[in-house]
């Protein structure tokens, strides 16, 4: 909170010769894709969500090209397993026609690739290049659109490089048998099947995802939402390709899930309490809260140090805040929130408190001594408010799925530890800015050249694994530079449009750093609210009333829309947070009687 950012803003294919005479040569560099002109339908060719069909018109060569639809949380994926040389160059190119289509290839065992085009009209041809890593035998070529787009086209695709094949090649596996699925949570599904003969690993099918591998003939899907039925399918893969896909298994995962709401309204008001300090909107004590707030986190808890992870939190000072209550008032009106039942939380961080947990023993204080104040103040739980430098993300880990930074891992174990300290009742929340989330689809960390700031995205992980423990993310929609939505448009805060894609992105997922080998789930949208500031003077990028409004009957009505299309409608949307209830009271209420009169309270 309090502060302002500024963002940081096909290789050519040499044919080998081949010698008819003298020792035997290396196999000539051929195209390994099977039936890339789809001149046999799909055969070879999987198509997430029965999203692929194959057309005689239009068509760039021969007489038939994959037509391909998304729909709801589907892209419209096809993929198909190519059997690959070891420490080999590879060419990947398709004709394609539509907006937003993709072409890529995962597995490379070194740095998977994609290409896409924006642009609907004519064919265009995509292309990309990679090497496979030195054990690398398989890789996953793929095309796919873009979700709410329309069907687009796929013609001529073709792999390029060295030939692997040869006398006495494994075949395929068989495909697996016996699938179940199991729902173990509200967002996580057990898998189990028989194990495949001359298997080496399988890859999970999951529509509208992008596929799973795994090396063990069971695991866990998890990052998924609650009350929902998912139909699973797996093909089983060895050095010679990938077999079919098996009989389709389904479950429905369960109610609930991050603490089952944490006990909040259906649609939650959310605020800062200066509780530490004034910040020139003057001191509001905690029994002045008007009832409209449903979640009071209070600001700051702050660390010692940077580093001690030693967490401190002392109320406002009487030479700053003349009218503070003392700690025994302040103590029995969190009581008498509660009773009637409201959240209290203590925040973590904000602008000046930076929060960096690099050793272990600084993650085990930071749990101690957070505890401790929820301890002697009787909260609900706590919101996590790093900011700054508190996050950010080493060199070398660009898998927000599987993270390695010390201060991203031991944030991680820390609130899990808190968690399970406290048990099911445990309120959770975070309060990222955009700059930490949502940039995450253009950049992740410094990148796998180096070079990009390493904060890029750097709440991805934290929120990633928190997420079956996550009551509420609500992203700072302000004090934000220009942020690109799912549309690929840079979209500025100030108004409706602004909340509308960066909710809209949290509400789908999204790919990091445009991988989409690499998405992020979307969260339920009973997780998620609008982080905004109460008035012009709490931070840039005030919306006014009827623009707050206007985002959400677009979000949750799919009306006032504008421009952007949203990729759902999500009447279930948590609600708004606030910076500040002391900003809101200075403004004489405005923010907070706006949502009490949205939303009927």
């Amino acid at each position: 909170m309090r502060r302002t950012w500024s963002l940081l803003t096909a290789a050519a294919l040499a044919a080998a010769a081949f010698l008819a005479a003298g020792p035997p040569a290396a196999a000539a560099d051929a195209d390994l894709v099977r039936n890339g002109g789809f001149e046999a339908g799909l055969d070879g060719w999987s198509c997430s969500a029965g999203s692929g069909a194959v057309v005689t018109t239009p068509v760039h060569g021969g007489g038939s090209a994959l037509r391909a639809t998304p729909a709801g949380q589907d892209n419209a994926r096809c993929s198909q397993s190519v059997t690959v040389k070891p420490d080999s160059t590879y060419t990947l190119a398709a004709w394609v026609q539509g907006a937003y289509v993709y072409l890529g290839a995962s597995g490379t065992g070194t740095t998977d690739v994609s290409a896409w085009t924006q642009t609907p009209g004519a064919w265009k041809q995509l292309t990309t290049t990679f090497r496979t890593g030195p054990s690398t035998t398989s890789v996953t070529v793929y095309t796919h659109g873009w979700y709410g787009q329309p069907a687009h086209l796929t013609d001529d695709l073709t792999l390029i490089g060295p030939d692997p094949g040869g006398p006495g090649q494994p075949q395929p596996p068989a495909a697996p048998t016996g699938l179940t699925a199991t729902a173990t949570s509200s967002s996580s599904v057990s898998l189990n099947w028989s194990a495949v003969p001359g298997a080496t690993s399988y890859t999970v099918h999951r529509d509208g995802a992008a596929p799973l591998s795994v090396t063990s003939a069971s695991t866990a899907v998890t990052g998924l939402a609650a009350s929902t039925t998912y139909t699973f399918r797996v093909s089983a893969v060895n050095a010679a390709g990938e077999s079919p896909q098996s009989a389709p298994a389904s479950a429905t995962t369960t109610a609930g899930g991050g603490g089952d709401g944490g006990g909040l309204p259906a649609h939650a008001l959310v605020g800062y309490l200066h509780a530490s300090f004034a910040n020139g909107s003057g001191y509001v004590r905690m029994a002045d809260v008007p009832d409209s707030w449903d979640v009071v986190n209070l600001a700051f808890g702050e660390p010692t140090s940077v580093t001690s992870g030693d967490i401190r939190f002392r109320l406002c000072p009487v030479a700053e805040c003349p009218n503070v209550e003392s700690p025994a008032e302040f103590k029995a009106a969190i009581k008498a929130k509660q009773a009637a039942g409201k959240k209290v939380l203590i925040s973590i961080g904000g602008q000046n408190g930076q929060v960096q947990l690099s050793t272990t023993a600084a993650r085990d204080t930071f749990v101690s001594s957070v505890g401790k104040i929820i301890d002697e103040y009787g909260l609900d739980g706590l919101d996590i408010d790093f900011e700054g430098h508190s996050l950010s993300l080493a060199t070398g880990d660009t898998d927000f799925r599987a993270p390695t930074t010390p201060v991203v891992v031991n944030l991680i174990s820390a609130v899990k530890t808190l968690k399970a300290k406290y048990g099911a009742g445990f309120v959770l929340t975070m309060a990222p800015e955009t700059f930490f989330v949502q940039l995450g689809y253009q950049y992740y960390g410094s990148g796998p050249w180096g070079g990009q700031d390493p904060r890029a995205g750097a709440y991805l992980p934290v929120i990633h694994a928190l997420r079956d423990d996550l009551t509420l993310l609500h992203v700072q929609d302000y004090n934000s530079g220009p942020i690109m939505g799912l549309d690929n448009q840079y979209h500025s805060m100030g108004g409706a449009d602004f909340h509308i894609a960066m909710t809209d992105m949290l509400l789908t997922g999204f790919p990091v750093a445009g991988n989409t080998a690499r998405v992020f789930p979307a969260l339920r949208p009973d997780q998620v609210a609008i982080g905004l500031p109460a008035t012009v003077n709490a931070g840039n990028g005030h919306t006014a009333p009827a623009e707050v409004n206007r985002a959400l009957n677009c979000l949750t009505r799919k009306t006032d829309c504008g421009n952007y299309q949203t990729h759902g409608t999500w009447p279930a949307l948590r609600g708004l947070m606030t910076w500040s209830i002391n900003w809101d009271r200075f403004g004489g209420w405005e923010f907070s009687r706006n949502f009490d009169a949205y939303f009927g309270g």
